[in-house]
């Protein structure tokens, strides 16, 4: 799946040129009309880059305030286009990252999207969970040990099958070998944010550093395994 993006704007020419400019980078446009519903949907789901119309859409800076304060989008990369009611400085102390002003010229967007989609490809990594299948072992407060298996990681969790059904609840410590050729082990600390009697949600607290290199490692190729499987299927 490609970058995941916000835009939120009533005016066409915009939306054509952030489709234009973002469409070689395999991005999916979620085009809002009004800050409503932005705000909404920035508020159950996390977005890899914004778009949003400040001073053309009705409370559009109001949903800059609101969308960069969600739980999912505080490091979102935001692009504010201002029209001359709000100022850039405004914009980026709102809390956006890149500032555009109308009429937006196709140079200065090329520049701008030149240094925001390593962030955004940044951001959609930290959330996009690959599926893998992996032995595992957590310790709990009380010195207990579990076996699991990962069934999904990201640059910021994962996701566990449990092989016996217990619940599990608060920071544990999570160990497993990152499959490689050059086989590592990886250890973080982590906090359970969800579980039933069969999986659990696990957000990543702490990871040491050999073990934040072995995850960075083992993420780029099932990224590279990704985009391989997904451009066999645009061909097949």
């Amino acid at each position: 799946m490609g970058l995941e993006c916000l835009v939120v704007t009533s005016d066409s020419a915009l939306i054509g040129q952030v489709k234009a400019n973002l469409d070689p980078h395999g991005a999916v446009l979620d085009l809002r009309q009004d800050s409503t519903s932005a705000i909404e949907l920035a508020s159950r789901r996390h977005l890899d880059g914004m778009v949003i119309d400040c001073d053309d859409v009705p409370g559009g800076t109001n949903a800059l305030i609101q969308v960069r304060n969600t739980r999912s989008n505080r490091q979102t990369p935001i692009f504010a286009v201002v029209n001359g009611s709000t100022s850039g400085g405004a914009a980026l102390d709102l809390g956006a990252n890149f500032v555009l002003g109308k009429p937006i010229h196709e140079a200065r967007m090329r520049s701008v999207l030149e240094s925001a989609v390593p962030k955004m490809e940044r951001e959609h990594r930290r959330y996009f969970r690959y599926q893998v299948d992996v032995p595992a072992q957590f310790h709990n407060h009380l010195g207990h040990s579990f076996q699991t298996r990962v069934k999904n990681v990201s640059e910021c969790g994962l996701a566990v099958k449990l092989i016996d059904p217990f619940r599990l609840e608060g920071v544990v410590i999570v160990e497993f070998e990152v499959p490689s050729l050059d086989a590592r082990d990886f250890r973080a600390k982590a906090d359970v944010v969800w579980s039933d009697s069969f999986a659990m949600g696990l957000r990543f607290l702490y990871v040491e550093r050999e073990s934040g290199a072995a995850l960075q490692s083992w993420l780029g190729s099932l990224e590279a395994q990704h985009r391989f499987r997904s451009m066999l299927h645009k061909t097949s």
